[in-house]
């Protein structure tokens, strides 16, 4: 089989990540060499590579459905919000400027090239390669420079499906209007639809369904049911909400309840996941300072605005109840930009991710950190709570050494991190999926908290983690059309596709 397909959405989160892993893993199961690219993501959640670049999160699980290593190549263009109106652009893995949405519109001609030429060269490496659109491409205002939707499905003459969330209500519309508002040439390559999320009789939807082909000439490939069991990296801060994973219930007699802060501009929000793999660890990301009373382990994660997450955490009252928290001697975790926060002051000269200036810290931990203009990226290796661990690191900050222990110690000996009895800290994402490690930290939690609480000795999130993909793949095989997904990756959409208007009006 040689190809390639490209999945787009109805919405931001309608399952397009998750489907193209499923797709992928589905492939590979069968033997195929198949490959992931997102030509470009907007995420803060994000990974460092093999080859020493940063691509989005969603694309490294991806890979690993594919049984491959994280690349560059799978996503050549990263955009990270940094707030509202402005964004850090990340090139072939390196950061290279700041935009603001006008002015990253003047770089897309050139990023064209760059991820057509990407596409190009992954297609000849690869048997099959499974496209991740961006947003929607129904958003008609930003076609004329797209890049990930029907613009490279144009330079690369890939066929697409749109796929739709019935758990948000109008699927339908939703996916006839995608279609409808695509000029005639876009239309052309929008060979079927998939609903994703589907609760109930499917012989409800049918007719919908039906009706929807009558309309516009094109199959629904299938309807993904809601799956209970699934839960999987979030693309983005849209999934940090409420509760996380599926736990099992505990060992012991009672659980550990674990309190995520919901920063603003949370980054790696998806540290937190393994934790949730844990029988009887309920974790839940928060938004208000009541939500901290009686949390066993409180968690700063990441972010990418640090100073300014840590105002937001001051207005909101968090930062108190952080506080109060930590000096009652119930423990802390601090992660990348949350560790950042733990120091009594951030100095940032240069105007890297605030103004320039000094800001004050939580004062929880004896050092200072610096912000540099150049992003540390790297895949350590060291020890944490007496286990071995791996990482990977994506922050500019740097912490100025006080007397704290390490958390972690680098494979040279470097300490990175810090260990303060019950306030603890690292710069090191995916510190949690260390298996040995974090039953360390549970067992501490636990004892600390005086919980009756089991730590699990047989939970593997890697092993969790390979589940969830093979869960993914058995839902793309039972519930959608696998013979016309074939069809359309060896064969591109079906010529003579009918032309819906009102975009296709004469």
């Amino acid at each position: 089989m040689q190809g390639a397909l490209l999945v787009a959405g109805t919405t931001s989160d309608a399952g397009k990540s998750v489907l193209v892993a499923g797709l992928c893993r589905w492939l590979a199961r069968r033997g195929v060499d198949v490959a992931p690219f997102k030509a470009q993501n907007m995420s803060n959640n994000s990974v460092v590579t093999t080859d020493g670049g940063e691509i989005g999160r969603a694309q490294a699980l991806q890979a690993a459905a594919c049984g491959l290593a994280p690349s560059v190549a799978f996503n050549p263009v990263l955009l990270k919000p940094g707030s509202d109106r402005t964004s850090q652009v990340v090139v072939h893995g390196r950061v290279d400027g700041t935009v603001s949405a006008m002015s990253y519109r003047e770089r897309k001609p050139a990023l064209l090239d760059v991820v057509t030429t990407g596409l190009a060269r992954l297609r000849e490496q690869h048997d099959v390669v499974v496209c991740e659109g961006a947003g929607s491409p129904a958003e008609i205002n930003l076609r004329a420079t797209d890049i990930a939707n029907m613009g490279l499905a144009r330079a690369g003459d890939l066929p697409v499906i749109v796929v739709g969330d019935i758990d948000r209500g109008g699927v339908l519309a939703h996916l006839f209007g995608t279609l409808a508002v695509l000029e005639p040439a876009d239309q052309a390559l929008v060979a079927g639809f998939v609903v994703n999320k589907f609760r109930g009789d499917p012989a409800l939807l049918a007719p919908g369904l039906a009706q929807l082909q009558r309309l516009t000439g094109r199959p629904t490939l299938g309807v993904v049911p809601f799956a209970d069991a699934l839960w999987i990296d979030a693309e983005d801060s849209l999934g940090h909400d409420g509760a996380v994973g599926r736990p099992g219930p505990p060992l012991g007699r009672e659980w550990l309840r674990v309190a995520v802060v919901r920063l603003p501009r949370v980054s790696n929000g998806t540290d937190v996941d393994a934790l949730a793999s844990e029988p009887g660890v309920a974790v839940r990301y928060v938004t208000s300072p009541g939500e901290l009373v009686g949390a066993d382990l409180v968690v700063l994660p990441g972010s990418k605005a640090t100073v300014s997450d840590l105002a937001w955490l001051r207005s909101s009252g968090i930062a108190d109840a952080v506080l109060a928290h930590a000096r009652a001697g119930r423990p802390l975790l601090g992660i990348c930009g949350g560790y950042q926060m733990l120091a009594r002051e951030i100095h940032d000269p240069h105007g890297t991710e605030a103004a320039p200036g000094r800001h004050p810290g939580l004062g929880l931990a004896g050092f200072d950190v610096v912000f540099d203009p150049d992003k540390h990226l790297g895949n350590p290796t060291g020890t944490a709570l007496g286990e071995t661990v791996v990482g990977y690191e994506i922050h500019h900050g740097r912490e100025l050494r006080g007397d704290d222990a390490p958390l972690v110690t680098t494979a040279d000996g470097t300490p990175e991190g810090l260990d303060a009895g019950t306030v603890l800290g690292t710069h090191w994402h995916g510190l949690l999926e260390n298996d040995g490690f974090r039953r360390r930290l549970l067992a501490r939690v636990a004892s600390l908290s005086g919980r009756d609480f089991e730590v699990s000795t047989t939970t593997s999130f890697a092993a969790a983690r390979t589940a969830q993909l093979d869960l993914l793949a058995d839902l793309v095989e039972q519930n959608l059309d696998t013979g016309a997904l074939e069809g359309l990756i060896t064969g591109g959409a079906p010529a003579g596709l009918r032309v819906v208007p009102p975009a296709g009006a004469p």
